[in-house]
This record gives structure tokens, C-alpha cells and sequence, in this order.
């Protein structure tokens, strides 16, 4: 006979995606100063005939839509953390947008480098004080965005041995959406920064040059960003084994008895900091699927744990 009433052995999948995140809201307040600075250079730009202006607006117009997509992400991971043709919630959205967002950042990269052997070939005349001018603009701007996206909501870890265990989780923990908007305008940020460098050496010193060589340099920083955050991303977009910590806590907490070995172990990512299990338990003498969830209380990481238990000679 089947049982009448199942619900009380039913749960949800959401786990917390539902919820509004500190990311989305720092990620509209940065695309709406983003937003209000590339009207202002465009504008600028056209009334006051300024190609530097222009380009720079238009530049930033490139990082706004990055960070458009970032925002999207967001209401769509919350919107749709309800439905159930997503397996185990929609955590992953975080990290599809984090490595579609790096994509775009290693498309950057190669856009400046293919400017700067550009200005090496066919040198251009530079208006060297409304180009700094821009510059510093725009790093400010960026600064103060990098800054919103960063700031640390958690508290502050104050000694040596929590700074190594942070070390350690931080890439499991990390809301790879909001490191991607981060990366976003830090590229930029370093882009105004070498700007800066070039021009000044630029006029004072007569090193046209530099302008191209720190073009170069500030795209080999953006491609490590981009290829550290194509990694991170990969590894939860195809389900990598969770970290060893994490599996090896799962697996004491389920051989506690003598007659108890856990034959097979799978831990991934499916969201910021949260992962599902499937273990499957050898006995001689099993106790239920229950019992040995139960042996694994406090592993607060793995929101959804699924446990085989196999009878053994």
C-alpha cells in the first residue's frame, strides 16, 4: 500500500537563493554611477569635441552592460529559485554569469593589447592634459566602485591561523558573480592608472612610448584575473569534487561505528559556499539512511545530502 501523505518527507530546493543578496544590491549602485559617468563623458565628449571623452564614455559603456549582466543574474537566480526543473536550486547561475563575465574580461584584455601594438605601428598625437584629465576621472569612479563591490559585510579576521583557514575557503565561499562585476571595474580602475603613468611620463618626459607598453601591462593583469576566474567558475559549472576538509568531514562523521565504510563519495558545488552529497555506506550492520544523516550534523555546507546504505557479509 503507498502512503497517503508524503509531505512531511518533502523539501524545498531553494536554499537561501531565494533571498535578496548583498551583491545585487551593491551591483545597481555601482552600474548606476557607471551609468551616470558614461552619460556625463559621451555628452561631454560630442559638445565639446573630445574623441578622448568619447572613448572613455564609450569604454565605460563596455563595463556597464558587464555589470548589467551581473545584476541579471542576481534577480534571475532569486526569481527562479523556486522552480523545480532546476535540480538543486539555481546557485550555479552565480558562477555561469561569474565565467561569462570572465570571458568578457579576457575579450577586453585582447582588445588592449591589439590597441597598444596599434599605437606601436602608427603612433597618434595625444592631448596629454585633457587625456589625464579623463583618466583620473575615471579612476576615482572606479575606486569607489571597487570599493562598494568589495566591502565586507562578514567581520574582519584578526589572527595568523584564521587568515589561513580564510585563505583556504575563500575560493569555495566566493560569490563569483560579485568577484566578476569586482574584476570588472578594477580592470578599469588599473586601466586609468597606467593611463595615468603613460601620460604623465608622456608629457614631462617625452616617453610617448609608455602610453603602448602600459596598454600591454595592464592586459596582462586583466587576462590573469580573467583566466584565475574562468578556473573557479569551471570547477563548480562541472561539478569538481567539493574541497578535501569538507569530504574528509562528511566521511568521519559517517564511519563512526567500526562496522560502518563509506564505499563512494561525491561533494559539489551548488551555490556560494553550499554544496550537495551522495555517499554510499557499506555495514555489517546498517543502521537507516537517517541515523548516518544524522551522524553528520553540523556539516552546515552540505544542504542536501543524500545517503545509499548497503548491507555487507
Amino acid at each position: 500500500m503507498k502512503p497517503t501523505d508524503i509531505s512531511a518527507w518533502k523539501h524545498d530546493h531553494t536554499f537561501g537563493q531565494s533571498e535578496k543578496k548583498t551583491g545585487e544590491r551593491r551591483t545597481l549602485i555601482v552600474i548606476g554611477i557607471t551609468a551616470v559617468m558614461m552619460v556625463i563623458e559621451i555628452a561631454a565628449g560630442i559638445i565639446y569635441g573630445s574623441i578622448a571623452l568619447l572613448a572613455d564614455g564609450i569604454h565605460m559603456g563596455s563595463h556597464a552592460t558587464a555589470l548589467v549582466i551581473t545584476a541579471a543574474a542576481y534577480i534571475y537566480a532569486r526569481k527562479q529559485a523556486g522552480n523545480q526543473s532546476y535540480s538543486f536550486g539555481t546557485g550555479k547561475v552565480n558562477s555561469l554569469a561569474g565565467f561569462s563575465s570572465a570571458i568578457v574580461l579576457g575579450v577586453f584584455a585582447l582588445t588592449m593589447v591589439v590597441e597598444s601594438v596599434e599605437r606601436f605601428i602608427n603612433p597618434v598625437e595625444i592631448s596629454f592634459n585633457q587625456a589625464i584629465l579623463v583618466a583620473v576621472v575615471g579612476l576615482v569612479v572606479n575606486v569607489v566602485s571597487a570599493l562598494i563591490l568589495n566591502a565586507d559585510d562578514d567581520h574582519v579576521h584578526g589572527d595568523e591561523e584564521h587568515h589561513h583557514h580564510h585563505h583556504e575557503d575563500e575560493e569555495e565561499h566566493t560569490d563569483h558573480n560579485l568577484r566578476s562585476a569586482y574584476l570588472h571595474v578594477l580592470a578599469d580602475a588599473v586601466t586609468s592608472l597606467t593611463a595615468i603613468g603613460a601620460l604623465l611620463g608622456g608629457k614631462y618626459l617625452g616617453w610617448v612610448w609608455m602610453d603602448p607598453v602600459m596598454g600591454l601591462v595592464g592586459a596582462f593583469l586583466v587576462s590573469r584575473w580573467s583566466l584565475g576566474l574562468l578556473k573557479v567558475t569551471a570547477k563548480v559549472l562541472l561539478d569538481r569534487q567539493g574541497p578535501a576538509h569538507l569530504r574528509e568531514a562528511l566521511r568521519t562523521g559517517l564511519e563512526q561505528r567500526e562496522a560502518d565504510r563509506v564505499s563512494d563519495l561525491h561533494v559539489w558545488q551548488i551555490g556560494p559556499g553550499i554544496y550537495s552529497a551522495l555517499a554510499s555506506v557499506v555495514s555489517t550492520d546498517p543502521l537507516s539512511p537517517d541515523q548516518y544523516k544524522a551522524q553528520c550534523q553540523g556539516k552546515n555546507q552540505i544542504v542536501h545530502l543524500t545517503v545509499e546504505v548497503n548491507k555487507s557479509e
